[in-house]
């Protein structure tokens, strides 16, 4: 494994959330997208298509994490508002990891290659706790 961090989710505030920790910890994207950036993204108010789909803030050796939660895929309540990342060192990893945690949980996201380049998946495990696993080859 390579790494483990945390992805704090938001209720359409992630961007200022964001905007004031990097003022904390002194450090800039590495990256943002928003839900309008994903390919053939489905149709959706344009307030909407502002929101966060993926931030990432270096701090020290590890990322924090965010994004806003999509209209209809939950309720973000505190409790449900972070995951935890696991940068894994293979698919192989990946798969047995993902697998490992959904006994008992439920399947977010099937474990698939992704169009930002991740083969990816999220999953609540059987106690509530919210993972997503990524591989990125190189």
């Amino acid at each position: 494994m390579k790494a483990i961090n945390i992805t704090l989710v938001f209720d359409g505030k992630t961007e200022a959330a964001f905007n004031f920790y990097k003022t904390v910890f002194d450090t800039d994207y590495s990256n943002i997208q928003r839900l309008k950036d994903m390919p053939n993204p489905p149709p959706m108010p344009a307030e909407e298509s502002e929101k966060i789909l993926h931030a990432s803030l270096p701090i020290g050796s590890a990322v924090l994490m965010g994004m806003d939660m999509p209209t209809g895929r939950g309720v973000v309540n505190a409790g449900n508002n972070f995951m935890i990342t696991l940068d894994t060192s293979s698919e192989e990893e990946t798969t047995k990891l993902f697998d490992r945690l959904a006994v008992g949980g439920s399947v977010m996201m099937p474990v698939a290659h992704q169009f930002w380049g991740a083969f990816f998946g999220m999953l609540t495990d059987q106690f509530g706790i919210q993972w997503m696993l990524s591989y990125v080859k190189g």
